[in-house]
């Protein structure tokens, strides 16, 4: 039955590989607890709410943090809203599962000057003797931090969708969606000269359709792209907990928020589907903004309040 939910997500529904995955590990991992390590036995019509709390509670006695079980709480009701709908339950025990609240946390950013030196590291990890991946690791921080793309959005690029003579890049997100970013001139001739150094797979006479390839000419994993992102950061004394691809995305919607750009627009290039979702980057400015008056504003600068009178 998990199995028919998780073809259902990914056919019907166009859920990302990601989000599929990560339900399947949760409910095949809830399926294992249910019936003692024999998952194949589980009668998932026969569960009650009682339940499902009594696994939620095993959950958080086991360290399980917040954001995993919201989670796994969320792949649970979805399971069940299936089983009411294409398999005849009357009832979701699901539903009355509270979802647990996540603290609110800022997106991690880094200032303009630490991106800056985190693209100039991307050049210059390698000896001369690599110069394909020198070229190559530059380009990826620099259409990380140009378009905003997510990591796997990123890996997922088409040669064919790249397209510098018009600068924009044909992008493929989540559910399914495709976006057009723009990209400017300067990164236009990076992909330019970045690609006849696009190597083919040993037998093959033309590279692989992905834009970003490896030194044997395969496309890169994720786990690439954080790895060689990773190593830039460290080359540029990035504090460690913002070693993260996902970071030249946050960086580059508080950066065009804070030049000016719409909330629309950022929204529109990060692929968000909801405004609210962008809006989080408005906090960001805000907390620049109060940094950049403590510095700079006279009145600020009295110690105590003390203005003088």
């Amino acid at each position: 039955m998990i199995h028919r939910f998780i073809d259902y997500l990914s056919l019907e529904l166009n859920y990302s590989p990601n989000t599929a995955t990560a339900y399947r590990t949760d409910l095949l991992q809830w399926a294992e607890w249910a019936t003692d390590g024999r998952p194949d036995e589980l009668k998932p019509m026969d569960v009650t709410v009682s339940d499902l709390r009594l696994y939620m509670s095993w959950l958080g006695r086991n360290g399980v943090s917040v954001a995993t079980m919201k989670r796994k709480v969320q792949a649970l009701k979805s399971f069940y809203k299936f089983l009411m709908r294409n398999h005849g339950l009357k009832s979701n025990p699901a539903a009355a599962l509270s979802t647990p609240r996540l603290p609110k946390r800022l997106p991690l950013n880094v200032r303009p000057e630490e991106t800056a030196a985190m693209l100039d590291a991307g050049s210059d990890v390698y000896s001369s003797l690599n110069e394909f991946k020198n070229v190559r690791d530059r380009l990826i921080g620099e259409l990380l931090y140009d378009t905003g793309m997510r990591c796997s959005e990123l890996t997922g690029l088409l040669d064919v969708n790249t397209d510098t003579r018009r600068r924009e890049l044909k992008v493929h997100g989540k559910r399914n969606k495709d976006r057009i970013i723009p990209i400017s001139p300067r990164l236009a001739e990076m992909i330019e000269s970045y690609r006849p150094m696009r190597p083919a797979p040993e037998g093959a006479d033309r590279p692989v359709d992905t834009l970003l390839v490896s030194v044997n000419g395969y496309p890169l994993s994720r786990h690439d792209v954080y790895r060689i992102m990773r190593r830039c950061m460290e080359a540029a004394d990035v504090h460690a907990a913002r070693r993260s691809p996902h970071v030249m995305r946050h960086s580059m919607a508080t950066d065009m928020l804070n030049a000016g750009a719409g909330l629309n627009t950022v929204k529109q290039i990060l692929g968000h589907a909801s405004l609210a979702s962008t809006q989080v980057y408005t906090h960001l400015s805000i907390r620049e903004l109060q940094q950049n008056y403590q510095q700079a504003h006279p009145r600020a600068l009295k110690k105590g309040g003390q203005n003088g009178h």
